[in-house]
């Protein structure tokens, strides 16, 4: 274990009380190049969701009104790196980005993303479903079609069930035949208001 980080363990809470000792433990982890993975819990007009980040860029977006942050920390950890860390500095980038998405005054997201996590059929899918236009969208087939795969329309809709950054790659924009919403893993609901806030004109579903 890093010296520094050691130290703090063993001094304990000081008179800065706990949260300056898990804060200088966070501050000594980092600088000592200890943490492959760094995550912050952010509002949304929909509830909390957890965002995750590594060296690389954004690696997930979980809403936290279907999973547990638990549930989604205990995936990252296996999924990514069990060296995962509370570090809001590294997300304000893309807290802000977000918030303005929300707040109507982002159309497009300049985030770099670490799709790790996205494999096999799902990377074309998502790669594609990444380049519709706000306040656009495409169909399930449509979306397998321009993946290469035109018949592919569930395994299409199973890649966009699991994408792993929501929102950033904007998987609510790809809706059923007839422009009908379907599902989305933060709700139907919140796909339809999503949707609303880019202007969207879809049928009822």
């Amino acid at each position: 274990m890093n010296e520094s980080i050691e130290r703090i363990l063993r001094s304990g809470p000081d008179g800065g009380g706990v949260g300056e000792s898990v804060s200088r433990f966070a501050a000594a982890a980092e600088a000592a190049g200890l943490v492959d993975v760094a995550y912050v819990r952010a509002g949304t007009p929909f509830g909390d969701v957890l965002m995750a980040g590594t060296s690389k860029g954004l690696v997930r977006i979980g809403f936290l009104h279907t999973s547990s942050e638990e549930e989604l920390l205990r995936e990252i950890a296996v999924s990514v790196s069990p060296r995962v860390l509370h570090a809001p500095g590294r997300l304000d980038e893309a807290r802000r980005q977000l918030d303005e998405y929300f707040e109507g005054r982002r159309r497009t997201f300049e985030l770099a993303t670490d799709r790790r996590l996205i494999r096999g059929f799902a990377r074309e899918v998502l790669a594609h479903t990444a380049r519709i236009p706000y306040g656009s969208f495409l169909t399930y087939g449509e979306v397998a079609a321009e993946a290469g795969k035109p018949r592919a329309h569930r395994a299409a809709g199973t890649a966009l069930a699991r994408n792993p950054i929501p929102i950033v790659i904007p998987c609510h924009r790809v809706l059923r035949s007839g422009g009908v919403i379907g599902n989305y893993g933060g709700g139907p609901e919140m796909k339809a208001r999503l949707l609303a806030l880019e202007g969207a004109r879809v049928a009822s579903a």
